[in-house]
């Protein structure tokens, strides 16, 4: 699959995907070759775009490899406001499963689309919760679009 590496904030992303959509954003310590289809143009300028503050809502297809049950979990997450968070608990009700928190926790941690599919809105209950690329990246995500947030008091909206 082609690849494009983006240097952010928060470390190497990389981005793979086609033409039509990207398929995944991860942090990766050392870039490889790189390819440019539409998408991996798109989701780079966006990307530079979100780390600069000038973009909250991003427009590049994502079209990332799952379970249907993770496929649904993962467009919750893209409906979560920039500056928000919501719990895996209310993740749960929204898609309908409202005692499926744990399974909601696993599949945002599944996420293949960093950033672009925000699972880094999504906390625990009583803090900050888990994620895939350490905490302190959650921390950074989160104070780039709530300067206010704090892990021991998260700024719920409903």
């Amino acid at each position: 699959m082609p690849l494009r590496y983006v240097n952010s904030p928060v470390g190497l992303l990389r981005l793979s995907g086609t033409d039509a959509a990207l398929h995944e954003v991860r942090l990766v310590g050392e870039p490889g070759p790189e390819e440019d289809p539409v998408a991996l143009s798109l989701g780079e300028q966006e990307l530079k775009a979100y780390f600069a503050g000038t973009l909250r809502e991003f427009t590049v297809p994502t079209q990332p490899l799952g379970t249907e049950f993770q496929r649904t979990v993962w467009a919750a997450l893209k409906t979560i406001p920039y500056g928000e968070v919501r719990t895996y608990g209310q993740v749960a009700a929204m898609i309908g499963k409202p005692k499926a928190a744990r399974a909601v926790g696993q599949a945002v941690g599944a996420n293949p689309c960093l950033i672009l599919i925000p699972c880094h809105r999504v906390v625990a209950a009583n803090g900050i919760g888990g994620f895939s690329s350490g905490l302190e990246v959650k921390r950074q995500l989160l104070a780039l679009e709530n300067p206010t947030y704090s892990a021991a008091h998260p700024p719920l909206r409903m």
